[in-house]
């Protein structure tokens, strides 16, 4: 159904004065693709794009591209509270028995990468029956497209993960391979060589609710033209539509408890941050304080010391100076035969000194 809102009115004015014609003309507006109605739709009802999708993305050599999928039972989706966030939508294998994980990330979480790991792991560990052998095991590819960004010291999107040889990285364990696309990093011009993956990229980031003229090279390549088609708001029911604004409320709650909880974070972080700086500040301008003080001390100390201690010199080496003065010069009118008592009143020396001179 189509509401309302799809349609305006153009008034063209006439050759008479006051002479309009009102004419209904069909707005269409598109849905956003990374929404979880419209996903699903596109990539989980459609094998011909499934299959044009999982080939641009994958890390799939040459001779090991996807031919056809067929869709398995959604049965890894995960029956929690709004979800989420979090689309397990496309679980397909291709002629080969290959499986094939597709998954959409509104916001990243601590945990999502071990879900992921966890998905893929009973993806593969289900392929073998008590009848077959190792030998029938085959891979399973989890493709997750994140619309945040959760490697922000790495420039790339595009993060491939596979069982490797830490020592030698081109020993590859062919069981399990993992690719994480972080969406709000994706620049067209970084993958040029790669015109697929930048075309179904580039629709999953371009595309939403506010456009209204696609762009010539979506138009142009038949599986893009027929992914934007499923995005018409009038290929959907009231009921749909209605799961699909409650989806991005949902959006919006979450992206609002996460933001609330980051700032409270910041806060708390700035708050005990202050205290511990001005803690750890104390003690450190503490520390610095005496040493300093410790040093001007030494030093100040040092200088009224010499001071005080020339000025004692001086005068100790003024008052050794004068008696030996005085017995220089007793000795000389001893010599002259004075007597004791008169070289004691002119010296001012003990009389039982001068006799022992």
């Amino acid at each position: 159904s189509l509401s309302f809102s799809n349609f305006f009115t153009i008034f063209a004015i006439g050759k008479e004065p006051n002479q309009t014609q009102g004419i209904m003309v069909k707005v269409l507006r598109y849905l956003d693709p990374r929404a979880d109605l419209t996903f699903k739709k596109i990539f989980g009802e459609h094998a011909d794009l499934a299959t044009s999708f999982l080939n641009a993305l994958l890390p799939l050599k040459e001779g090991e591209q996807i031919e056809t999928v067929e869709f398995l039972p959604a049965e890894l989706v995960p029956d929690t509270p709004l979800k989420k966030n979090t689309i397990v939508d496309v679980r397909c294998k291709d002629n080969l028995g290959r499986q094939f994980l597709v998954e959409m990330q509104m916001y990243w979480t601590d945990t999502f990468m071990q879900r992921v790991l966890f998905n893929a792991s009973k993806a593969y560990v289900r392929q073998l029956d008590k009848a077959y052998h190792y030998s029938y095991l085959q891979p399973v590819y989890s493709l997750s497209l994140v619309n945040d960004v959760f490697e922000p010291k790495i420039k790339e999107f595009y993060h491939l993960y596979d069982i490797v040889n830490i020592e030698h990285t081109e020993k590859v364990i062919d069981g399990l391979h993992f690719v994480f696309v972080e969406l709000p990093k994706f620049k067209p011009q970084s993958v040029l060589d790669k015109k697929m993956m930048v075309l179904w990229l580039r629709f999953l980031t371009e595309m939403h609710d506010n456009v209204r003229e696609i762009p010539d090279e979506f138009m142009e390549n038949p599986e893009i033209k027929k992914a934007v088609g499923l995005l018409e708001e009038s290929s959907y029911t009231e009921a749909q539509l209605y799961g699909y604004e409650e989806f991005w409320d949902a959006v919006m709650v979450e992206r609002t408890i996460k933001d609330d909880a980051l700032k409270y974070g910041v806060q708390q972080g700035m708050k005990e941050g202050l205290e511990q700086g001005m803690k750890e500040g104390l003690e450190i301008g503490m520390q610095k304080g005496m040493q300093k003080g410790m040093e001007q001390g030494m030093q100040k100390g040092m200088e009224q010391g010499m001071q005080k201690g020339m000025e004692q010199g001086m005068e100790q080496g003024i008052e050794e100076g004068r008696a030996a003065m005085s017995i220089e010069i007793a000795k000389k009118l001893k010599a002259l035969n004075y007597s004791s008592a008169e070289i004691s009143k002119a010296t001012g020396l003990p009389v039982h000194q001068i006799e022992n001179l």
